[in-house]
């Protein structure tokens, strides 16, 4: 199931509102977010992973995702799934996430 480019967008743009604790850049820009998806009940499926396995904040990150699709009308439910696979490396970061934090 694919959902339209503009949800998406909006989505996306959502979860740039969530700021990872630790590093202060959103989740999009580190490049937490694997897929963003939706199904026609209405619930937002993310399939993100953390910066670490041990990260003590994912449940602190899963909250805020959690509220910031919560302000779209289109959302009704949210499910975030929480993959190891493929490993987040700072090669998954934007251009800005990377000059943010200083990292080349």
């Amino acid at each position: 199931m694919a959902i339209e480019a503009d949800l998406k967008d909006s989505i996306l743009g959502a979860l740039e509102n969530v700021i990872d604790p630790e590093l202060g850049i959103d989740i999009v820009n580190l490049g937490l977010v694997y897929d963003v998806d939706m199904n026609d009940e209405g619930t937002a499926m993310i399939t993100m992973t953390l910066t670490s396995m041990g990260c003590p904040l994912g449940p602190v990150i899963v909250d805020q995702i959690r509220t910031a699709l919560f302000e779209l009308p289109e959302v009704k439910d949210v499910d975030v799934n929480i993959v190891w696979n493929p490993p987040w490396s700072k090669e998954h970061m934007s251009r800005y996430a990377k000059m943010a934090l200083g990292v080349r």
